[in-house]
């Protein structure tokens, strides 16, 4: 990405450029309830947050902080430029003057880091990661001279929860449901880029993906990869592609990325008896 002049570059330029600094003073303008000046619950409806969504987030200790987390990982086209006018929008010129020496050098930055390695290799989500070109030859069963393999559901897990997984494909793959899931560690030959293939799996392959969430997730950098990449593609959760799966009772706060998302809790006693068919239901729609 061409990022020499960033003043004419930052329609093209991913929130991700953004660092925590930039975010922390924006939660400074944003979070304090103003009845002058606009504050975050406009800037979370210009992004296209519901009112019940922004409900949510007041219980948060910086809305700000996470309105722009979640708008980062369900719509593709947030970028910093898209920031600046909406923050214009609402009339916050004041918050765009005095940041954006702040903003500039942040995305100074991130271009130049961007120009020292190839985006494939990163595992962050953003606008100037390529599609990756159809390919054959990633899974075991793919045949290089037909068409490729084709899955229900992508299985995003940690290798701590593996014994869930096995779990998952006896009630899913081998019953009446008859499903077909790409489990990583079962499915992908060996030899190629983790990245690469990830991206092809859950773009091309895959109708779906079951995010299994535990405290192990939350430090796993393949599956927060396998995550942003899989809500890039579905901003807002149209399409339903995502289904985020809890097996286990977690210490660490809920992944905030997700908390829009319906959740297949299999912890709740009164609701296991129909984990399974619910989840198997899911994953059989068109």
């Amino acid at each position: 990405m061409a990022c020499a002049d960033p003043e004419s570059h930052l329609w093209t330029v991913p929130l991700v450029a953004l660092n925590m600094n930039v975010r922390k003073k924006l939660g400074l303008y944003l979070n304090p309830k103003n009845t002058v000046a606009a504050d975050w619950t406009a800037v979370a409806e210009e992004m296209g947050f519901s009112y019940l969504e922004i409900k949510n987030y007041e219980v948060s200790k910086s809305p700000t902080k996470m309105v722009l987390e979640d708008w980062q990982a369900r719509n593709s086209g947030a970028t910093v430029g898209k920031l600046l006018s909406i923050l214009r929008k609402v009339e916050r010129e004041d918050i765009v003057e005095d940041l954006r020496p702040l903003i500039d050098e942040d995305v100074r930055k991130y271009c130049e880091n961007q120009k020292k390695q190839p985006p494939l290799q990163v595992p962050e989500v953003d606008s100037c990661v390529p599609r990756t070109p159809e390919r054959s030859g990633i899974t075991v069963d793919d045949d290089p001279e037909g068409a490729p393999e084709m899955f229900d559901a992508f299985i995003c897990y940690c290798q701590s929860d593996f014994t869930f997984v096995h779990e998952m494909i006896r009630e899913l793959e081998q019953t009446e449901y008859k499903l077909k899931l790409c489990v990583f560690d079962r499915d992908v030959l060996p030899g190629s880029c983790v990245w690469t293939i990830t991206s092809e799996l859950i773009e091309k392959r895959c109708k779906r993906m079951v995010v299994v969430i535990s405290d192990e997730y939350l430090d796993s950098d393949a599956c927060d990869f396998q995550t942003k990449f899989a809500l890039s593609l579905c901003p807002g959760a149209r399409s339903k592609r995502l289904i985020p799966v809890i097996y286990k009772p977690m210490k660490k706060p809920f992944p905030s990325i997700l908390r829009f998302l319906t959740v297949c809790d299999y912890t709740r006693p009164c609701t296991q008896a129909w984990f399974w068919i619910r989840l198997a239901k899911a994953l059989s729609l068109p």
